[in-house]
């Protein structure tokens, strides 16, 4: 065989290879663009599907309020509850004991500083994130100091059975009826802009051992036994207990 013959059987070879090779390529290339699209497909359907029928709040005055915070932070006993939007008990909680706390004379005379931890944990396992969502956007209205209108605004549309209930256009739909300034509130949702916050505040419930939500610390000591979780009557006995140490 000629050399000429050799040298042209090498480079069909050579030829085979790289089409070999650009064909792998495409190929892996072609999967990752799927897995891809999968992944934030549910994402870009979220952002445009209709908000739907949901219930307003009348917005109301809070005692010290500072985006997530009421009362004084100089006050002598921090109360700390590690909340998801998404759990029906934390809703309970906040229609019923956290509304009578933000009225006891404790708040009202700034006694008390009551923090609202971030702990969005219940949708850990899912593809949705709506507490992690839900968490984001809370955390966006605070910055205009419209946090606990907006809490009263989620907790009013749960519904634990509706994986859509807070979706992207609800939940900025929530913004919108409460009349924020939606440039701002997008821009922070969009960019997820308190991430970093509420991961402190996931990794401060991990390190104080909560498991579930709600969850209430004061001046760090958790009230309730296990996963139980505390009265008003309870609450406020540690609140009095606090303020008799000072």
């Amino acid at each position: 065989m000629s050399y000429a013959k050799r040298e042209e059987i090498r480079q069909l070879r050579l030829q085979k290879k790289r089409q070999q090779r650009l064909a792998t390529l495409i190929g892996v290339a072609g999967v990752i663009l799927v897995v891809v699209a999968l992944i934030g497909l549910p994402s870009l359907i979220d952002k445009y599907r209709p908000a739907g029928e949901f219930v307003s709040i009348t917005p109301q005055a809070y005692p010290f309020e500072d985006g997530r915070t009421l009362g004084d932070p100089n006050a002598m006993v921090v109360v700390e509850v590690f909340s998801d939007f998404q759990c029906s008990a934390c809703k309970n909680f906040a229609a019923i004991t956290e509304a009578q706390l933000i009225e006891s004379e404790y708040f009202q005379n700034g006694q008390v500083y009551y923090i609202a931890r971030q702990f969005p944990f219940m949708d850990n396992t899912s593809a949705i994130k709506s507490s992690d969502q839900a968490a984001n956007a809370s955390m966006c209205t605070a910055e205009q100091d419209r946090f606990w209108d907006y809490h009263a605004m989620l907790f009013a549309n749960q519904d634990t059975s509706n994986a859509t209930a807070y979706s992207d256009r609800r939940l900025v739909a929530f913004a919108e009826a409460l009349g924020l300034d939606m440039k701002a509130f997008n821009n922070c949702f969009d960019d997820n802009a308190y991430a970093a916050e509420i991961q402190a505040d996931i990794d401060r419930g991990t390190l104080l051992s909560v498991s579930g939500t709600p969850t209430v610390f004061i001046n760090g000591e958790k009230l309730g036994v296990g996963n139980m979780v505390p009265s008003y009557d309870e609450i406020i006995t540690a609140i009095e207990t606090a303020l008799s140490l000072q």
